[in-house]
C-alpha cells in the first residue's frame, strides 16, 4: 500500500546503528517532536519543505529518504504487480536518470538484482525514467521478511560530505559521527573544544559550525532538487533565512597534530568552511599538550587505534601520555576518547563516567569513552 503522497511524506533520516538516540534528540530539537527512533534511523512526517530542511540542517544523519510505499511480496511477479501501484509519477519527473538498489533479507525473494530490475521496470513505465550509472536519483528497495519498503533518496551524496573538506587524512572520522559524538559529550556550542590529534580537523570544524549556527548542508547540492515538488525560489528563501540567523561566537576551537601536512590541510578546510576566525590548527606532539587560556570546555579526540593506523602495543604509551597530560593540564574540562580498543581507552587512566555503544567505522566498531569534569 502507498505510504506517501505529495502532500504528506513519510521521512526517514538514516544513521549508523548505535547512534539512533542521539539523532532522535537532534531531530526533535529541530522541531519534529513526534519523531520516532527505528533501527538504523529516525522516522517523522512532513511536507517537501521538511525534507529540504532536514537535508540542510541535520548534522548526524547519513541520508534523508522519503518512503513511498511498503507491501508484502513473496515472489517476483507479486513484486512486479504491487510496485506498479506505487505513486512514482508524484515524485520522479519524466526522463530522469534513476538507479535502483535492492537488498533482500530473510525473504522468499532473495535475488537483489532481480528485485531491482522489477522495480526499475515499474518506475520506467510510470515516469519514462532512464537507467544510468551517473544518476540524478536513487531508489532504495529493502525486502525484509517478505515486506518490501521502497524509498527515494533525497540527499544524493552522503550528508557527511559537507562540501568544504577537500583535504582528508587517514582513517577520517565522518562529520556526522563527529557531530553526534559532540552531542553525546553534552556540547551545545557554548564552550571551547580542543582536539589534540585533529587529523583533517573534522571534530574542531563541526564544533565551530555548531557554535556559529551554520547549516551543515549550506555548501552543497541535494538530490531533491531533481524531484517533483521542488521549488527553487522557496528553497533559496529557506537557505537565506537560515544563513541570516548565524551566531556571533567568541569561543575558540583548536586542533593540534604532529604532522605538519595535516595541520596545513585542516587550516585549508577551515578557510573553505568560513571558520578561520574562530579556529586554529598548529603542529604539536601530544607530550607537549597544554591547557589554553580561557574558559574550560571539552577535549574530544579520535586517536589512532591498533587495527587502523598504529601498531598494536606501541599505541599504549601514546594513550598513557594523552591521559597524563589531560589529568595534569585540563582541570575543569571534560574529555571524550573515541577508540575501538577498550584496553587503549583504559591505558589513559582517565575516570570514564560513561561508555557509549559500539558504532560501525569501516571494518571496526568504535565507542565514545567520556569523562565528567576532570
Amino acid at each position: 500500500m502507498p505510504m506517501a503522497t505529495s502532500g504528506r511524506l513519510d521521512i526517514f533520516a538514516t544513521v549508523q546503528p548505535g547512534l539512533e538516540p542521539l539523532l532522535l534528540d537532534e531531530v526533535r530539537e529541530l522541531g519534529w517532536t513526534a519523531a520516532k527512533a527505528q533501527p538504523g534511523g529516525i522516522s517523522f512526517e512532513g511536507g517537501w519543505p521538511d525534507v529540504w530542511r532536514a537535508n540542510l540542517l541535520l548534522r548526524g544523519a547519513g541520508r534523508v529518504l522519503v518512503r513511498i510505499g511498503a507491501f508484502r511480496a513473496e515472489h517476483l511477479a507479486q513484486l512486479d504487480k504491487r510496485s506498479r501501484q506505487l505513486p512514482w509519477a508524484e515524485f520522479i519527473p519524466d526522463g530522469r536518470r534513476v538507479r535502483v538498489e535492492a537488498t533482500c533479507r530473510k525473504s522468499r525473494i532473495y535475488h537483489s538484482g532481480a528485485a531491482a530490475e522489477r522495480i526499475e521496470k515499474s518506475l520506467r513505465l510510470a515516469t519514462a525514467a532512464v537507467r544510468g550509472d551517473v544518476d540524478d536519483l536513487r531508489v532504495f528497495v529493502r525486502i525484509d521478511q517478505n515486506i518490501c519498503t521502497v524509498s527515494i533518496d533525497t540527499s544524493g551524496e552522503l550528508l557527511h560530505k559537507r562540501g568544504y573538506k577537500h583535504d582528508v587524512g587517514k582513517a577520517p572520522l565522518r562529520e556526522t559521527q563527529a557531530a553526534l559524538f559532540l552531542r553525546a559529550c553534552g556540547y551545545n556550542g557554548a564552550e571551547p573544544v580542543l582536539d589534540p590529534m585533529c587529523g583533517s580537523g573534522t571534530i574542531v570544524l563541526e564544533a565551530a559550525e555548531i557554535a556559529k549556527g551554520l547549516a551543515p548542508g549550506r555548501g552543497r547540492s541535494f538530490a531533491f532538487e531533481n524531484l517533483r515538488g521542488f521549488d527553487p525560489s522557496l528553497w533559496g528563501q529557506m537557505k537565506q533565512e537560515i544563513a541570516s540567523a548565524e551566531i556571533v561566537s567568541d569561543q575558540r576551537f583548536r586542533g593540534y597534530d604532529r604532522d605538519e601536512g595535516v595541520v596545513a590541510a585542516s587550516t585549508s578546510n577551515a578557510e573553505r568552511a568560513g571558520l578561520s576566525s574562530i579556529t586554529s590548527f598548529n603542529k604539536q606532539n601530544i607530550s607537549n599538550l597544554e591547557c589554553p587560556e580561557g574558559p574550560a570546555g571539552l577535549v574530544l579526540v579520535n586517536p589512532p587505534y591498533g587495527a587502523r593506523i598504529g601498531e598494536g602495543h606501541a599505541l599504549s604509551s601514546l594513550y598513557q601520555t594523552l591521559g597524563r597530560r589531560l589529568k595534569e593540564e585540563f582541570s575543569g574540562w571534560r574529555a571524550g576518547i573515541i577508540t575501538s580498543e577498550e584496553r587503549l581507552a583504559k591505558a589513559t587512566g582517565l575516570p570514564f563516567s560513561e561508555i557509549g555503544p559500539p558504532v560501525p567505522h569501516g571494518p571496526l566498531r568504535i565507542r565514545l569513552y567520556r569523562t565528567a569534569t576532570l
